[in-house]
């Protein structure tokens, strides 16, 4: 393939575009902010799955605080019937009174023990609460945190795509001053090259390969004719010729 010293020039300028999207697209994909995300992501998820347990707790004690007090009143309500019949002893046996004293004493007893079990419940649910408000400050605290994280990534993210974009206009004002055959040959040999499809020859060492050219092919590259597109024999990249090139 032939094409003109100038145009093979404009490959460095149109390879340098390409490096420079390649890593836009790099520190687009390993921004620290993305790990820093994940993490907090994962603690977020963490933190709000042991607030719906401890809410779930609160409020399951709450319905058995609630059942416990209902226990509590209905005794305590037959008591005060018991003792209202107990004092007034109309119509009843001294039997029945001795009966009516034993079932009154024993519901004092249980309205006790009933109470015993309320207050019990009530520290549960106390610890339950507490939960509930230490966690929901965690879960407002790492969220803050997600908040802050992205939009630092957002922030980081713009700017790089619209470099991204400048570059890209850049890099198709360039290409479009390259000739199609040339074009197609560099943008096929990029693809398979890691990115790279054309190189400077500086100091008779290829900037593709890093691979100074042995001595036949350095006399090949010499005797070309100047618009004659040369390849580097260790990687096959195009070969652009300056005057650095040490020929």
């Amino acid at each position: 393939m032939n094409a003109a010293p100038a145009d093979q020039i404009r490959l460095l300028d149109l390879q340098a575009l390409d490096t420079r999207l390649g890593q836009l697209a790099h520190k687009r994909k390993s921004l620290p902010e993305h790990a820093e995300l994940q993490a907090l992501e994962a603690d977020l998820t963490q933190h709000r799955d042991l607030l719906v347990a401890a809410q779930t707790e609160e409020s399951d004690t709450a319905r058995e605080q609630t059942k416990a007090e209902q226990d509590v009143d209905q005794v305590r309500q037959r008591a005060v019937r018991d003792q209202q019949r107990l004092d007034s002893g109309a119509g009843m046996s001294p039997k029945d009174l001795e009966n009516l004293q034993h079932e009154v004493a024993s519901l004092a007893k249980r309205q006790g023990d009933l109470e015993d079990v309320v207050l019990e419940i009530m520290e549960r649910r106390e610890s339950a609460q507490e939960r509930v408000t230490e966690l929901t400050g965690r879960v407002a605290s790492v969220q803050a945190k997600v908040d802050d994280a992205t939009a630092r990534r957002d922030a980081a993210l713009g700017e790089i795509d619209a470099e991204a974009a400048s570059v890209a206009k850049e890099r198709e004002l360039v290409a479009g001053s390259v000739p199609a055959d040339l074009l197609g040959l560099y943008d096929k040999l990029r693809v398979k090259e890691g990115g790279v499809g054309a190189a400077r020859l500086f100091q008779r060492r290829c900037e593709g390969c890093r691979q100074e050219l042995a001595i036949t092919e350095l006399n090949e590259v010499r005797a070309a004719a100047a618009d004659k597109v040369v390849r580097c024999e260790n990687c096959s990249r195009i070969l652009v010729r300056t005057s650095e090139s040490g020929l």
